[in-house]
């Protein structure tokens, strides 16, 4: 009975009301919104919601820490110690880790020292990478579960089942991006074995299985080495090689874009006797011909685009080289020599050249957009 004389006395109420004022009550009433729903498959879409929470965080960072989200060194056996790293991080110089030769536990370990040393600091969490191929993951992160080499898988089912094994070993040490898939061509010694290409009929279907498994678990999967490093002589770990003439293996790289790898990875290779895509001499990394001009706009990657190591023998010797690759293109400078100085080389450039202070700011969003779409960034 007090219910019903309170809905009389409201309805009273509201009647009092429409004789002051119109009321206009809708036809139907509009469903809340739901949250909206980010994940890795969100980096390619145009979402902006996205793009204003990137921009919000960008605009919050200094230059310092916007020029550091660019860099990569290593730690490891192969890379520098824990202690070098913990000091770049404190000084807002790094974005990522490569973690290159170590322990399961090890590199466990180091994701969560990292991780609590960005949190006490202010820093945005890190990207954390390593060169998890079939063929060289159980020798790179040692006590990972036993996979056969890339060049003894059958088909695209083992291709996918291998992906997923090494992508729950990633998830486990905290890491979430992987230097894989190799789609180089076999004939090249250094990467013939760690690729598909016993037959390059497997290159395309091999490498989308491996990849699509890979994001599918949160793991950023890497298409390498562009634009192939399959057909030249020489280990571009030792000194700079040389495509003469066509990109024969630049095919496989738009069905990859289009089932929608996230990384590409530039090789230290130069191209020569070709009229479109000359290098005058200096590495694919450090091209903005090779890197913005065909793969950003003709072949429409979209995707974050990283160098092969700096302190490699191909761009060591290279002057200016940090600069040239951001320059040219390049979103991350990976295990440059000198971390620090490659650093200030991008900051000094950044803070006094506004285009190339353009090119850091889209390569810094794009960096921060995957770091939310991984679910690094809440």
């Amino acid at each position: 009975m007090i219910r019903n004389n309170a809905l009389f006395l409201f309805s009273m109420m509201l009647l009092g009301a429409c004789a002051q004022e119109s009321i206009v009550i809708p036809d139907t009433i509009e469903e809340p919104k739901e949250a909206m729903v980010i994940n890795l498959s969100s980096f390619l879409l145009n979402i902006p919601e996205l793009d204003a929470k990137v921009d919000s965080i960008y605009n919050l960072m200094s230059d310092t820490a916007i020029v550091g989200q660019l860099i990569m060194p290593a730690v490891g056996r192969l890379g520098q110690k824990e202690d070098s790293i913990k000091n770049l991080l404190k000084d807002q110089l790094i974005g990522g880790v490569l973690l290159l030769n170590g322990t399961k536990k090890e590199c466990t370990d180091w994701v969560i020292k990292f991780e609590e040393m960005n949190k006490t600091e202010g820093n945005l969490p890190f990207l954390y990478s390593a060169d998890a191929e079939p063929s060289l993951v159980n020798r790179k992160i040692i006590g990972t579960t036993p996979v056969p080499k890339a060049n003894k898988i059958v088909d695209s089912t083992e291709a996918a089942k291998v992906s997923k094994t090494i992508s729950t070993d990633l998830n486990e040490i905290g890491i979430n991006y992987n230097f894989s898939p190799v789609v180089d061509l076999a004939k090249n010694k250094t990467v013939g074995y760690r690729g598909f290409a016993n037959n390059p009929k497997n290159v395309i279907p091999f490498s989308q299985a491996f990849l699509l498994q890979s994001q599918r678990q949160n793991i950023i999967a890497t298409a390498k080495h562009f634009p192939g490093h399959g057909l030249v002589s020489g280990d571009t770990h030792k000194a700079l090689q040389v495509i003469n003439g066509d990109l024969k293996e630049l095919k496989y790289y738009p069905p990859l874009i289009e089932s929608g790898v996230l990384s590409i990875m530039v090789a230290h290779i130069a191209i020569t006797n070709n009229t479109l895509f000359d290098t005058k001499g200096l590495p694919a990394t450090t091209s903005r011909i090779m890197v913005n001009d065909l793969l950003r706009d003709s072949l429409q990657f979209k995707g974050l685009i990283v160098t092969d190591a700096m302190n490699m023998g191909g761009v060591s010797n290279i002057k200016s080289a940090s600069s040239l690759a951001i320059a040219a293109g390049c979103d991350i400078l990976l295990m440059p020599k000198d971390s620090r100085k490659a650093h200030q080389e991008i900051l000094a450039k950044y803070q006094s050249d506004n285009q190339f202070k353009k090119q850091v700011e889209s390569s810094a969003k794009r960096i921060i957009r995957m770091k939310i779409c991984l679910g690094l960034i809440e």
